[in-house]
């Protein structure tokens, strides 16, 4: 977050200087008023630490997980919350998020809110945490929504950790047979090739895939520094496009219609809608900043589409559970469960059982997934190796029987 410096006068009228992280000028000119000074001149000061900032350690979600509970436990023991959050501050051990909790504490003991001092650190809170705070503060439950928050990150952190763990071993298999592939191309098919050569003569006539596979190796050898560059800028590009907004929302729609894959995406996109949809409800935010938050929190452009469409029926006089029964896209038990909520007033509660049902569903989903994969891969890699094998040994084979 960008850096301001300042002058300015104090209530007792003397000049003072100091620094005020804000997300912009007319922020840092706010905080500063808050803090009983009267600005004379402010001046951004972060480009340096801004180039430096990926050297920073980032935030991690165990991070926040354990931030939210510790919170949540100290609040409802009856704590101050300047002192909670001066103790936490203290006990972080990633130095960026001590860093931004130091930088809470100096605002609410300013006198801002919790909710608006943890908006100028979107890296490190994002809207549904924002929303929810500020919500609890207006209620007056904060100790209350402060849980509900906390085990929410600890959901989404361990569904998070499942998908990565299922994606692991694939991942591994793919980089395994990438590999395995050009080392047989750049040292093991020219030497076959040589000793073919050697034994058959210049003029051979070998099989037409020893041929192929001899060429390609040729070509990759000749080649390869445009082999490595087309890989890497291959790579490269694909990231690039797909952090675009076209490339990214381009992959949501098409991954979600991929067979096995897709109904993974659906139901993690679901628990999460679900499971976000139900904390800000019943932390009192409207229907429609939830639809908001929530569509952003999803992950899925397609998903996210689909609940815009559904604040925009909401807007117009339609029910919830009606406008997502007709985009098709969640599951019909999704606007089942709504209607019942819309109609017995318990929202909330009812959609909590429905994540607990999808997070359940993405579980047993990624074991099975996990059962297809491997043997799928090691099917591939095996394929790929059986492929040069019968490339380069039927000649041999062929030749040996000449010779005798």
């Amino acid at each position: 977050m960008p850096v301001f410096s300042f002058t300015a006068t104090s209530k007792e009228g003397a000049i003072i200087n100091g620094h005020v992280e804000a997300i912009s000028r007319e922020a840092a000119t706010n905080a500063i008023i808050k803090q009983g000074h009267r600005p004379i001149s402010i001046t951004a000061s972060s480009e340096s630490r801004d180039l430096l900032s990926f050297l920073k350690p980032k935030i991690k979600s165990t991070d926040l997980v354990i931030f939210t509970r510790q919170l949540s436990t100290m609040v409802s023991a009856g704590v101050p919350l300047l002192r909670a959050l001066t103790t936490l501050s203290e006990q972080a051990a990633n130095k960026t998020f001590r860093d931004i909790l130091q930088a809470v504490t100096k605002d609410v003991q300013a006198g801002t809110s919790l909710g608006d001092a943890f908006s100028k650190h979107p890296k490190a809170f994002s809207d549904i945490y924002v929303n929810m705070v500020r919500a609890g503060e207006a209620g007056g439950i904060l100790d209350d929504i402060l849980k509900r928050l906390a085990i929410q990150q600890e959901k989404n952190d361990s569904m998070k950790k499942k998908v990565k763990s299922a994606m692991t071993y694939p991942m591994v298999l793919v980089v395994i047979t990438i590999g395995a592939f050009f080392g047989l191309m750049f040292f093991v098919i020219p030497q076959i090739g040589k000793i073919l050569y050697d034994l058959a003569g210049p003029d051979a006539q070998l099989p037409i895939v020893t041929q192929i596979m001899l060429s390609l190796s040729k070509w990759m050898l000749d080649y390869w520094y445009a082999v490595i560059g087309l890989t890497f800028g291959t790579i490269a590009g694909g990231k690039m496009f797909l952090a675009t907004p076209k490339g990214k929302r381009m992959l949501h729609y098409t991954i979600i219609k991929l067979p096995k894959i897709g109904d993974l995406i659906k139901k993690i996109a679901t628990a999460r809608f679900a499971r976000t949809f139900s904390a800000l409800i019943g932390a009192g935010v409207s229907v429609l900043e939830t639809l908001r938050v929530t569509g952003n929190a999803v992950g899925n452009d397609a998903f996210r589409d689909e609940l815009i469409r559904g604040a925009d029926a909401v807007t117009a006089g339609q029910q919830l559970s009606e406008a997502l029964s007709k985009g098709g896209l969640f599951p019909g038990i999704v606007p089942q469960m709504l209607a019942v909520g819309e109609e017995t007033g318990k929202t909330a509660e009812i959609l909590i059982k429905v994540a607990d049902f999808y997070e359940e569903e993405v579980d047993n989903t990624i074991a099975s997934l996990s059962s297809i994969i491997e043997p799928v891969m090691i099917v591939f890699m095996g394929g790929m190796v059986g492929l040069v094998a019968v490339s380069v040994m039927g000649p041999i084979a062929s030749l040996s029987q000449n010779i005798k």
